[in-house]
């Protein structure tokens, strides 16, 4: 039977709402201690619109679309900034179908849901850590954060 996406995703993911800011979502990320025994070194925020999975916002989007474009970073809202074009999974699917849609959709990040409701978070880096721990992206993925 093949491995489900539970198996490899990072559970509890930050969730913020569309009107939160990018300064928001930075903190978030920067915010590593959430009182479990989980590695919380996060590049991405899930973003929602009430109860709507709406989007999501990596440490890159806050660089590329709002730093590097002189947007206020305490004043822009994560609904403008972050992708829109989401192709999630549950955490009942295989990891192939996950490495399937990074493919397909050419992203690094997919929301995990469960009824609509963010249960987790499968990164490219955790696929490597599965499928090929030798490798210098899963040696990478495993590494402690540098903060």
């Amino acid at each position: 039977m093949p491995q489900s996406i539970r198996d490899v995703m990072t559970p509890a993911p930050r969730v913020l709402d569309a009107r939160s800011t990018v300064q928001d979502a930075a903190n978030a990320m920067l915010d590593d201690d959430i009182g479990d025994d989980i590695d919380d070194d996060i590049g991405d925020v899930i973003v929602r619109d009430g109860a709507i999975v709406c989007g999501i916002v990596t440490d890159r989007d806050i660089a590329v679309r709002a730093i590097a474009r002189g947007k206020d970073p305490g004043a822009t809202q994560l609904g403008d900034i972050c992708s829109k074009d989401l192709a999630p999974l549950t955490s009942g699917d295989s990891v192939d179908d996950s490495v399937r849609l990074m493919r397909e959709k050419a992203v690094r990040r997919i929301p995990v849901l469960e009824d609509g409701r963010p249960v987790g978070v499968v990164s490219i880096g955790d696929l490597a850590i599965d499928r090929d721990r030798e490798s210098a992206l899963a040696d990478i993925s495993r590494a402690p954060a540098n903060t």
